[in-house]
């Protein structure tokens, strides 16, 4: 598979706590460079990224981030103040608590809210697969599509375990037709990366697709 194919699928991301303006201003101008979907980057960044970039590159954000037990309310507004700041995309994590007891009347009344407070802008839902039965995860893959979200995403990265191939499998199978497959977290390689879209990812949530390839210009290995 081509790299430039790899890379133009891939949310180029940081979202460590101790992220500085120069680091997220690093991100930016790799994802320019190396011409990925997006820059992943905590809300508070999002403003400045979006003059830093200017249009050049589309600006994505977490919301309800990482533990996803925030009321639907302030999901709603986090999203609704995001776009106002210039976020091009949000990434939401459902309620997990939520799912596992079986209420998924409010995990579908959550994503819906947060829908529409993104006026338009591409959705995506993180369901955090490395907590949740395949049972559950397939609840989530009908949840989402009911919901009218863009993508469902695998993980947050901050859990026990990030994307693997057979959770990507499972998502690409059972999610409707309109709703896409974002692999996030566990994404180690080139290899990987290659592997999870050939599964059906069509989104990458990574930092280390651009540092393999960094390594490939170096002429490491």
């Amino acid at each position: 598979m081509d790299i430039q194919e790899i890379l133009a699928k891939c949310d180029h991301t940081l979202l460590k706590q101790d992220a500085t303006w120069k680091d997220i201003k690093a991100l930016c101008d790799d994802g320019l460079k190396y011409r990925t979907a997006s820059v992943c980057i905590p809300p508070s960044f999002v403003s400045r990224a979006k003059d830093y970039l200017a249009g050049r590159l589309k600006v994505c954000t977490v919301i309800g981030f990482p533990n996803g037990y925030n009321t639907p309310q302030v999901k709603a507004f986090e999203a609704e103040d995001a776009v106002k700041n210039g976020a091009d995309e949000i990434d939401m994590v459902i309620n997990i608590g939520a799912l596992k007891a079986g209420n998924d009347a409010y995990v579908l009344s959550e994503i819906r809210r947060v829908k529409e407070a993104c006026g338009g802008k591409l959705l995506k839902v993180i369901i955090e697969t490395c907590l949740l039965t395949d049972d559950e995860k397939i609840r989530c893959c009908d949840l989402v599509t009911q919901a009218g979200a863009e993508y469902i995403k695998t993980s947050t990265g901050f859990s026990t375990g990030g994307a693997t191939r057979e959770d990507v499998a499972l998502m690409k199978a059972h999610v409707g037709p309109d709703v896409k497959v974002k692999a996030a977290g566990g994404i180690a390689d080139l290899k990987d990366a290659e592997d999870f879209i050939k599964l059906g990812a069509d989104r990458l949530g990574t930092s280390r697709v651009v540092k393999a390839v960094k390594a490939l210009e170096r002429g490491e290995k």
